[in-house]
């Protein structure tokens, strides 16, 4: 703790440096986004009158460059998903909400296990995928990935979500290799009011049986004066578990992928999940244009995670919870946020040589301290310059050697306006871990062509890194593999010896880091349709993962003390590949990944908006090491949907098409295999009975078709949900 009292004073001394510079040089960035209008009820006799469409002119982010930029001027190819889109959701989970963004890949592997990846496979885990609530991190340092239910925010909160379609370490630091997804929620003064949400459904299964599902949630803001305003939110999701695939497990890509020996679907009981929430957030606005806001909030949930040892199910009781603190002051700000997450979970399937199940109980506590400040010299220059403090502290049960880290980061990004039509931002940032041996540079560099205001043709290019997580660095486990002593002799037919199996961290890794290269399009026509491109090159090198070792005296044939078997008979009896020797995680050589992204999106109507996006990822070019070491993604991808809301219908229709994958980061290798290709055709359509009440029908995989998403994973059949809204807005 002393260390980070020590650091902590060093980040307020460069705060306070940060907020001299903002005193000193107050102008306003280029690009300021547009001013909030005063909150004035709709006079009764306009409370029909349709709304105005989109202007998709006017998208504001802040992710693309951590501060506010209009969407066809952001130096990395950006995806928005509205608030329009997000109250149309056909579920409640960030997997339907977010799979209609092109270049990102989903996969939903149990009732609360979600994964996304932008231009890469995604897994059980997905590592290079940085998540964020308004800027605050809620990647899992320990396991290096994201649990989306630990979002203590409700649907209805989020005023829309900015997804960085590819690496950006150089303003976001660590773990942003594959691209960000920043969940923006509204002010409390955005959401007056009371509203409150019941949705009641079913799923179908591949037995029999029938699932069901409930959620309710409810919110109430409040601006008490000109200065305060505030708002309280909680709500809860549960649903039962769908259906466990059965049968061998398959593999149709050929033997350099799949292994001889294929096994059986292991049995084990699947759990459904329940996931609780609440979240609180103060602001106050000072009469100079200053604002500070309080903000803190608690989520939990119990289910199913998959990992590479096989599916814990996570106990009730586990939560994480957070506190935050932001200040700004037109170009500059300050914040604060701690995470303190506390669980335990068992494994379902791997088990001790003394034949009990693994446990994993985890607790950690990270304290987090950012300043920035946005300022323009001249009028060519925006200069946009910043820094981060981070300091964690650990308590695993499967890493015992694991205590605590510490990282600090600066970075800066100058975009030049060259003319009207020529555009070139330069940035870059570093990094210290005290786990690595080096400081881990991340450069940027973006040249933007702007033939017209609303158009913008890219070329540029991001490196990005993550770095090794703490279960990378210091996992400690002994697990049993069952082996079925019948291959050997009848005799022994029905007999199961558990043989002892290593996995351990490796201290010894570096940094996974992508250089990767760009040509985009940006392009909006009328207001109204949003247009864009892309054509993407990474290449990647060190990627890390977790790896069986064939040397040493943990070889494949080399049997146990007393195995009364040969080696020889081991090698004939698994068709030459042996028992499962000692897992560790390892950085790999190189790999090269390209890709491309097609996406439209327009407001054809001032009721209706449509979207279509199609996207192509080429089979993975590893350097170095096997193909089939790495999970290969969907080579085609398409998203399509249509929604309408008027005075009193909503509803939606969306199609989302995957094509066949191939996975293997779960157990050895004869628990790869593939998934077939899928079509998910979701639904809704609701009535509006007042200004107060809607009532709708929403409807996931309509079709009810077999889906499978991860081979490891559930298989998802159809959901019906119905759903009431309440609206009491002041």
């Amino acid at each position: 703790m002393g260390r980070f009292i020590r650091c902590l004073s060093v980040a307020c001394v460069v705060a306070s440096l940060f907020s001299t510079a903002a005193a000193q040089t107050p102008a306003p960035p280029p690009e300021p986004p547009a001013q909030q209008k005063p909150e004035q009820k709709p006079d009764k006799k306009d409370a029909q009158k349709p709304e105005e469409p989109q202007k998709y002119e006017e998208t504001v982010v802040v992710t693309g460059s951590r501060t506010e930029q209009k969407l066809v001027n952001t130096p990395v190819t950006m995806s928005v998903v509205t608030s329009e889109r997000i109250e149309s959701a056909p579920s409640q989970n960030f997997a339907e909400l977010l799979r209609s963004v092109p270049g990102l890949n989903v996969t939903q592997v149990s009732a609360r296990d979600i994964n996304l990846t932008t231009r890469s496979a995604t897994g059980t885990l997905a590592t290079g995928q940085l998540a964020l609530l308004d800027g605050r991190s809620v990647y899992q340092d320990f396991f290096g990935f994201v649990m989306w239910d630990f979002l203590p925010v409700n649907l209805h909160e989020i005023k829309q979500i900015e997804v960085i379609r590819g690496p950006a370490s150089a303003v976001w630091g660590a773990n942003a290799l594959n691209g960000v997804v920043n969940v923006i929620t509204k002010s409390p003064r955005e959401m007056q009011g009371s509203s409150a949400v019941i949705g009641v459904g079913m799923l179908d299964r591949t037995t029999d049986s029938r699932g069901s599902l409930f959620y309710l949630s409810g919110t109430h803001a409040q601006a008490v004066n000109d200065r305060v305003a505030y708002k309280i939110s909680a709500g809860v999701y549960s649903q039962d578990p769908p259906s466990r695939p059965t049968g061998t497990i398959p593999c149709d890509a050929g033997p350099a992928l799949c292994s001889p020996t294929r096994v059986q679907y292991p049995p084990f009981a699947n759990t459904g999940t329940t996931q609780p929430k609440f979240d609180a957030r103060l602001d106050y606005d000072y009469p100079d244009g200053r604002k500070l806001s309080f903000s803190g909030g608690v989520a939990g949930t119990e289910g199913i995670m998959h990992s590479g040892i096989g599916p814990f199910d996570i106990n009730n009781g586990s939560t994480m919870s957070y506190g935050k603190v932001n200040f700004s002051r037109q170009g500059f700000r300050a914040a604060f946020f701690t995470n303190i997450l506390d669980g335990n979970a068992r494994n379902l399937l791997t088990r001790t040589p003394a034949n009990q199940p693994i446990n994993f109980s985890f607790a950690t506590r990270t304290f987090d301290f950012e300043a920035s400040n946005a300022q323009t010299f001249g009028t060519r220059h925006l200069v946009n310059y910043g820094g981060n403090l981070r300091f964690n502290r650990f308590d695993l049960s499967l890493a015992p050697n694991a205590d605590d880290r510490t990282e600090f980061g600066i970075y800066a990004q100058d975009d030049i306006f060259i003319n009207d039509h020529l555009r070139l931002s330069l940035g870059g940032r570093l990094d210290r871990f005290d786990y690595l041996d080096d400081f881990v540079f991340s450069p940027r560099a973006a040249l933007m062509i702007k033939p017209q205001e609303d158009h913008t043709f890219r070329v540029s290019f991001n490196r990005a890194y993550r770095s090794p997580s703490v279960v990378n660095n210091f996992l400690d486990v002994t697990i049993a593999e069952p082996i079925n002593m019948g291959l050997f002799s009848p005799l022994l037919t029905g007999v199961t010896y558990l043989l002892p199996v290593k996995s351990v961290g490796n201290t010894d890794l570096t940094e996974q880091s992508v250089d990767a290269y760009e040509v985009g399009y940006t392009g909006i026509f009328r207001d109204r349709t949003v247009f864009t491109a892309a054509y993407y090159v990474n290449k990647s090198k060190n990627d890390i993962f977790f790896t069986e070792v064939r040397s040493g005296r943990w070889t494949h044939t080399n049997p146990p003390p007393g195995w009364p078997i040969t080696p020889l008979a081991i090698a004939a009896a698994t068709g030459g590949a042996g028992f499962p020797g000692l897992f560790t995680y390892q950085n790999f050589g190189e790999l090269t990944q390209k890709g491309l992204e097609l996406g439209v999106d327009s407001a054809v109507h001032r009721n209706v908006n449509v979207y279509a996006n199609y996207s192509f990822q080429a089979e993975p070019e590893p350097d170095g090491f096997p193909l089939s070491e790495l999970n290969i993604p969907a080579e085609h991808r398409f998203n399509a949907g249509i929604g309408f809301n008027t005075a009193r219908y909503l509803g939606n229709l969306s199609i989302s098409y995957s094509d066949a994958a191939f996975w293997q980061d779960v157990l050895d290798a004869r628990y790869s295999g593939t998934t077939k290709a899928y079509t998910l055709v979701n639904a809704g359509f609701g009535y509006k009975w007042n200004e107060r009440f809607t009532t709708s029908i929403k409807a996931v995989n309509l079709a009810n078709e077999d889906v499978q998403q991860h081979v490891f994973g559930d298989v998802m059949k159809r959901q019906l949900i119905a759903e009431l809204r309440m609206n009491f807005a002041r």
